[in-house]
């Protein structure tokens, strides 16, 4: 059957497989750059304040990575951790598959560099990059299905270095955001009712956040870069919407093909945008915050890597308990969202 969707319309893709899908993450890592860059560093070169960051944002400070190093790198720290609590060998992996926008350079792949430089010589290297915050979430749920197909260890790395592509004369995407690596690795499980139990994802296309040049519609030239069109735009109005509709949207459709009132899920992971967007989306399912890790007030927005350092941060601090259910999910420029529901071995 074939699905016609007006222009105007979202197309989503919601399953709730038979079963649960026999799918866990098994470790998970971070890498954060030591260079720190607090509210007040920003007020000496923007138009703002610290209160008013906080009031607008939720965030005090976020990372900066070193002039020398790029995405790869934050990967490659990633990795290792995410490793060795899975009890897996970088030459086990049967894929490594980055999520960024902020890739290391057009060609060669990102991928293709963090498998040669962890040693993963089996891995197929795949790069997820044009769902932007969103781009983890399709890159666990390419890993479930290579799973579920052929593969026994998939080691997904999200990172982005978004200080690379922000305007620092700009004070709307000036503020937000903050670079940063999360990995997990994805391994098969044996234990009843645990896994991937469902999942729903959406787009509809906007240009509301978008870098114009650099692609094939506006190549690269000297007139690009002096009008400033390699740096992100947003429409900091149209997050807001789009972020407090999907988000809720999306959670909730998941839940409801996994069969939970949503409700009842012990976790939530979400997008570490803005804390204000957080508190919307929470307040809309009618969940105490408290289930809701925050990573963005220290961490600002970090991308892709968003939801999996909230993920990270509630492992090691023991809160995922055997039979828990958690929720990832997140919103990306596009628009495009995801969200995926597990149950915890």
């Amino acid at each position: 059957m074939t699905t016609v969707y007006a222009p105007d319309q979202p197309q989503s893709m919601a399953v709730r497989p038979p079963v649960p899908l026999p799918i866990l993450v098994s470790g998970s890592g971070i890498h954060l750059p030591e260079t720190v860059v607090t509210n007040a560093d920003l007020t000496r070169t923007l138009d703002t304040s610290a209160e008013w960051i906080v009031s607008r944002t939720g965030i005090r400070e976020r990372r900066r990575l070193a002039p020398e190093l790029a995405v790869s790198d934050m990967c490659v720290a990633a990795a290792p951790a995410a490793l060795a609590e899975a009890g897996i060998s970088p030459r086990d992996l049967d894929a490594v598959i980055i999520a960024t926008y902020t890739y290391d350079q057009p060609l060669p792949s990102t991928a293709l560099m963090v498998k040669e430089r962890i040693g993963a010589d089996r891995a197929l290297p795949i790069d997820i990059t044009q769902a932007a915050c969103a781009n983890g979430l399709q890159a666990i749920l390419l890993a479930a299905h290579l799973l579920q197909v052929s593969a026994r260890a998939v080691l997904v790395v999200a990172a982005d270095c978004a200080s690379r592509i922000t305007d620092p004369r700009n004070r709307t995407t000036g503020v937000f955001f903050g670079d940063a690596a999360g990995a997990v690795v994805l391994t098969r499980t044996e234990t009843p009712g645990a896994g991937l139990l469902s999942w729903d994802f959406g787009s509809q296309l906007s240009h509301d956040v978008e870098i114009r040049a650099g692609g094939s519609r506006l190549p690269t030239s000297a007139q690009t870069v002096a009008d400033r069109e390699h740096y992100l735009r947003m429409d900091g109005r149209a997050v807001w919407a789009a972020a407090t509709t999907r988000l809720p949207q999306s959670i909730r459709a998941a839940t409801d093909r996994a069969g939970l009132p949503v409700t009842e899920i012990d976790h939530f992971f979400l997008h570490q945008a803005n804390l204000n967007i957080l508190t919307a989306a929470m307040t809309e399912l009618e969940v105490p915050m408290q289930r809701a890790p925050v990573t963005l007030d220290t961490l600002g927005n970090t991308g892709s890597a968003g939801v999996l350092t909230a993920l990270h941060q509630a492992r090691t601090d023991h809160r995922i308990q055997p039979g828990d259910s958690f929720i990832l999910s997140a919103i990306g420029a596009g628009f495009q969202w995801g969200t995926l529901c597990f149950r915890q071995g």
